[in-house]
């Protein structure tokens, strides 16, 4: 997570709590009374009425949760300081695309409690390069980014879990990558990209002519001409997945 520790300044701004995702996220912990949040973060999504325990290695971020907030360790997912079936239930919230071995990652997420949860991402042709509007027409370098990672099979098929779509509503609260797949337009603001992992990862030359061509089109109509059909949806599959096991 070196990553975090130079981009995560300004994370909480834009990466607030929404509370569709974490309704989906409880349901799926289930009764689990001790849980272990994996690449933690700030805590957007930690339970309050269970026991918790963090795990996040970017320091910066350790220093941005808030008061109050669950006791945080210092450690990587692939290596995690804790027995066998220590915790009732792990979680792992938008952060396996960042682990140095994804799979390895997910299996001592497994190894260390009863049942596992994890928001990932389909980041195949089918689930996001091509059906989310900014990687398909602005950002085609993303393909780069998630070329030899796992895939969504590889990650359910590493711990035994089913695979739950979970769908972006167009106000989501959380600005991730793909929120604002309604809202085209906040995209042109620094202050949203700087949540993203994803822009830091391409590199400014790419980012500047992304954001210079959206503008463009949302200038002229084009973006509108091009996805006018998004502008009736209340909610959009655009890869995010639940794995539970």
């Amino acid at each position: 997570m070196r990553l975090y520790d130079t981009i995560g300044a300004t994370y909480p701004v834009t990466r607030r709590t929404d509370p569709r995702f974490a309704a989906a996220l409880l349901s799926a912990l289930g009764d689990a009374r001790t849980v272990l949040n994996v690449g933690a973060g700030t805590g957007s999504y930690e339970p309050t009425d269970r026991t918790v325990v963090a795990v996040e290695p970017s320091a910066l971020m350790r220093s941005q949760r808030p008061a109050g907030a669950a006791p945080c360790v210092a450690a990587a997912a692939e290596n995690l300081p804790f027995d066998d079936r220590s915790f009732d239930a792990a979680m792992a919230v938008s952060t396996v695309h960042h682990w140095a071995d994804p799979i390895a990652g997910l299996r001592e997420l497994r190894r260390v409690a009863r049942r596992v949860v994890v928001l990932t991402h389909d980041s195949s042709e089918a689930g996001w390069l091509h059906r989310f509007w900014l990687t398909r027409d602005y950002l085609p370098e993303t393909a780069d980014l998630v070329a030899g990672r796992p895939t969504l099979a590889g990650q359910a098929d590493a711990i035994g879990a089913r695979v739950v779509p979970l769908p972006v509503p167009w106000d989501c609260a959380d600005g991730l990558f793909e929120a604002y797949w309604r809202r085209p337009e906040a995209y042109l603001d620094e202050r949203v990209r700087r949540g993203v992992s994803v822009w830091a990862r391409l590199g400014p030359e790419v980012e500047r002519r992304a954001v210079d061509d959206l503008g463009a089109d949302l200038g002229s109509g084009r973006w509108a001409d091009r996805n006018r059909d998004l502008l009736a949806l209340d909610e959009a599959d655009l890869g995010l997945r639940l794995l539970v096991a």
